[in-house]
């Protein structure tokens, strides 16, 4: 792997030789497909488009991100970030490369979670709005434009995460390739809203299962984190929420949130286009204020049980509180138009 690895140093290299002028764009593309944009800006939207690939979206990007999890515990695929430092291949000849905020991610490196969480979430959305358009307008064109900047946004969001030298092309190229595979077949297998619930539940302790089970063996799952630490250019870039207990605590939360959404108005809130449109202006603004929420990140224990409550929240506040209170207080006529 260490050819691989160095050929694809270089390539970052590369990139940031040719495009560090666009560097703004590639840091917004990274933005865009980090996993948790699937939970506070897909999900939302695809929710009040189309409630059941709105459900499908939240579904695929929890479960998505779970096995993106485990695959990197058991993978243990390195970063070029560290890897150009410890290798000791470039002793000779250093790449000319920079690290950026988004950089410095704890987690093994194999395969890229942004690529393969957005691979899966975002195709549900595509496919879902090609096949609304072809039924609509019967134009084989129009409908597979979705697809089209399905496959753009895959691209960029994979590149932008070569050049900030968070993963190396390999990783990116199997997280798609997974989260593809992946989109097409959870998107069209959401469970209900009870079995939500035992899925959540089971999840975390098949998790804390493998961990233990991994521990006990002698496998060391805080080296990444270890590395990261000690290679990453500013300590204010390792973010306690890039910790891959993070990625399960958040999953879980979700997949309880869901299935209690689910469970408690099976149907969804029915809502016409006006109070639709307002229920997504209203939970986007909580969405925002609930993510711009800082939590304390000491003891960690806290950390971890605030952060499942808060993306527990992100199901309840779109399925739940912005519909119900746009209902409760808009004119009975304005809901029926």
């Amino acid at each position: 792997m260490e050819a691989v690895h160095a050929q694809g140093v270089w390539v970052a290299e590369g990139l940031q030789r040719a495009m560090m002028g666009q560097q703004k764009m590639w840091l917004l593309a990274t933005h865009i497909g980090d996993p948790k944009a699937a939970f506070l800006l897909l999900f939302p939207i695809t929710y009040f488009f189309s409630r059941p690939t709105g459900v499908a979206v939240l579904w695929t990007a929890a479960v998505s991100e779970w096995l993106n999890l485990v695959f990197k515990w058991m993978l243990f695929g390195e970063r070029p970030y560290w890897w150009i430092e410890e290798s000791g291949v470039f002793v000779n000849q250093k790449p000319d490369v920079q690290q950026f905020a988004p950089t410095c991610e704890t987690g093994p490196g194999s395969p890229s979670g942004h690529a393969m969480v957005t691979a899966a979430a975002w195709w549900v959305a595509a496919s879902s709005l090609g096949s609304h358009l072809f039924s609509r307008r019967h134009s084989l064109l129009l409908s597979a434009l979705p697809y089209l900047l399905y496959l753009l946004l895959l691209v960029a969001v994979g590149v932008s995460r070569i050049f900030i030298l968070a993963h190396f092309p390999h990783q990116v190229v199997a997280g798609a390739i997974a989260g593809l595979v992946l989109g097409q077949v959870l998107g069209h297998r959401v469970p209900g809203g009870s079995s939500l619930m035992l899925i959540s539940v089971a999840l975390l302790l098949s998790t804390l299962a493998i961990h233990a089970g991994l521990m006990r063996l002698g496998v060391d799952l805080t080296w990444s984190i270890s590395l990261a630490l000690k290679w990453c250019h500013r300590s204010e870039w390792i973010r306690l929420d890039s910790v891959p207990f993070s990625s399960l605590t958040r999953d879980c939360g979700a997949l309880l949130g869901l299935g209690m959404a689910q469970y408690w108005r099976p149907g969804g809130q029915s809502l016409a286009r006006g109070p639709a449109a307002l229920s997504l202006a209203l939970s986007s603004v909580g969405l925002h204020l609930l993510h711009r929420l800082v939590l304390p990140s000491q003891p960690q224990g806290l950390f971890y049980c605030l952060f499942f409550l808060k993306f527990l929240l992100v199901p309840q506040l779109v399925m739940t509180l912005a519909p119900g209170l746009v209902q409760l207080f808009t004119p009975r006529k304005w809901k029926e138009q």
